[in-house]
């Protein structure tokens, strides 16, 4: 929705799909800066040597939480950031720098009480060859229908 519109039940039907491009070439910079913010600092994030000498991967990986993070944007940006109410995935497969990440959402049910709808939303992200690295689902409260309707 365009301008200060706020989205409401009525705007969607089950079916309803977004796709969104959220990360681009994931870059080692921001795999660390997550780790500063998060504070976890678990070496096979940020120690190139460790990731793959010790670990045995190909490279550092990001974060779990950066990849659920940069999967929600899908939501705040097409449903706002006030009305999301629970949001739960799994980890399918590990994130590299490199990677560029798409996040597809489906409408899977509106269910209106009232005034109110809650909105469960099945969410998927894949990586740049198609397969998905997370897996999950999501409600969101909204208006059942404009006030001004």
């Amino acid at each position: 929705m365009a301008g200060n519109a706020k989205l409401t039940a009525a705007d969607l039907a089950v079916g309803d799909r977004r796709t969104q491009r959220v990360a681009e070439e994931l870059s080692r910079a921001q795999i660390a800066q997550y780790a500063g913010a998060s504070g976890d600092f678990n070496p096979i994030h940020v120690d190139e040597p460790h990731a793959t000498g010790v670990a045995g991967y190909p490279s550092v990986m990001a974060h779990g939480m950066l990849t659920m993070g940069l999967t929600a944007r899908l939501l705040t940006d097409w449903f706002g950031d006030d009305v999301l109410k629970d949001f739960g995935v799994r980890f399918l497969a590990p994130v590299w720098p490199g990677d560029c990440l798409t996040v597809e959402g489906t409408v899977a049910a509106i269910d209106v009480d009232g005034d109110t709808a809650v909105v469960r939303v099945e969410i998927r992200t894949l990586n740049q060859h198609d397969a998905p690295v997370v897996q999950g689902d999501a409600t969101v409260a909204l208006p059942a229908k404009s006030h001004h309707a």
